[in-house]
């Protein structure tokens, strides 16, 4: 069973065993059986923000294959949608659309699964499944409990939460809390308001907002075509660092020093003083533009900057080795380490 056919980048070897959950026990009893053998486990979602070893995984892969969509109307100013880990992410942005729901349509055309939202604290154009996430149905691995975990223990930060980089949770289900309207949250993201022709922080029709967000996406070869190789991506493969004011003074030093004198770097408010700066930004200037290909199969997305593609004929090992050199290359430019945002296996940065 090669792994490669379970991820969006077509990359990744062999699993020693592959069982395929559908529902909440089967699940729960995959996981168990493994831990109980003391057997190595990977959860394995949509495969859309994973890059494993061309050696695969010595251990049981369990495929989360689990439905279930259902909504709670018994709200004065919000319905509380529950969604099954296994359930398809982009599904579930357009039923809560088509519902009335507002809350999640910035966050649409996102490749993966429900269950993998709440781990990296997935966003886009200015929204994040924390601003929404109600509570987050997990299984310990430790305790053998199954637990209730609500937003504020969660651990929501830029990317990442309590359930990132651990294996100690297995999430079942998510609860989102979304406000009952045809309107949109307000627009965040200039970009996007730009697209849908408002002004920031107006609130345009979500099913306007989640068209203009996945023609977007669509651009950018960030939602999955198996016509368009650029898409053959796990998406963004870094994150975009948030810097303090002296490490952006330092990087807007590097930045005139090589750009010239004029040249602002680009930010955006991350809170207590720090800005987020686009790694996309950092990774052109420092001299790795849209297609660049040092020849092994793997390359950068023709479309944008932060993707890394498998042309085809790549290895997971080409594909770190690219990643390492624009890592390098940024940091040796702008001294910025940029951090990988899929989750790596039997790999790293």
């Amino acid at each position: 069973m090669r792994l490669a056919d379970y991820t969006t980048i077509g990359l990744g070897g062999p699993a020693r065993d592959f069982v395929r959950a559908g529902t909440t026990a089967e699940l729960l009893e995959a996981v168990r059986a493994a831990d109980a053998s003391g057997e190595p486990v990977l959860i394995l979602g949509g495969g859309s923000n994973l890059v494993v070893a061309d050696e695969g995984f010595c251990g049981t892969v369990v495929q989360v294959a689990t439905r279930g969509f259902h909504l709670d109307h018994g709200h004065l100013d919000h319905g509380l949608v529950t969604v099954a880990a296994g359930e398809d992410w982009d599904a579930v942005v357009a039923r809560s659309v088509a519902e009335g729901l507002a809350g999640l349509e910035c966050l649409s055309g996102i490749p993966g699964l429900a269950g993998a939202t709440p781990i990296q604290n997935v966003g886009a154009y200015g929204q994040e499944v924390s601003q929404t996430i109600a509570q987050v149905r997990v299984y310990d691995r430790t305790t053998g409990e199954i637990l209730n975990i609500p937003n504020e223990q969660c651990g929501f930060g830029y990317r990442t939460s309590v359930f990132r980089g651990v294996d100690a949770f297995v999430v079942l289900s998510v609860s989102f809390r979304l406000a009952v309207q045809t309107r949109s949250a307000p627009v965040r993201y200039a970009e996007l308001a730009t697209s849908l022709g408002v002004s920031v922080g107006d609130q345009p029709e979500s099913t306007e907002v989640r068209a203009a967000v996945i023609e977007l996406r669509q651009r950018k070869g960030m939602v999955i075509d198996p016509a368009d190789p650029d898409t053959r991506s796990v998406g963004s493969f870094f994150v975009n660092p948030v810097l303090d004011g002296a490490a952006l003074a330092a990087v807007e030093a590097a930045a005139r020093a090589r750009c010239g004198p004029q040249t602002r770097v680009p930010r955006f408010d991350a809170g207590d003083g720090r800005v987020k700066v686009p790694a996309a930004w950092l990774i052109e200037r420092a001299g790795f533009g849209k297609g660049y290909h040092p020849g092994d199969g793997a390359r950068i997305s023709a479309k944008h900057t932060l993707a890394l593609v498998n042309s085809g004929s790549a290895s997971t090992a080409g594909l770190m080795a690219l990643a390492r050199e624009i890592r390098d290359g940024v940091r040796d430019a702008f001294g910025v380490s940029l951090a990988a945002e899929p989750v790596l296996v039997g790999v790293a940065l």
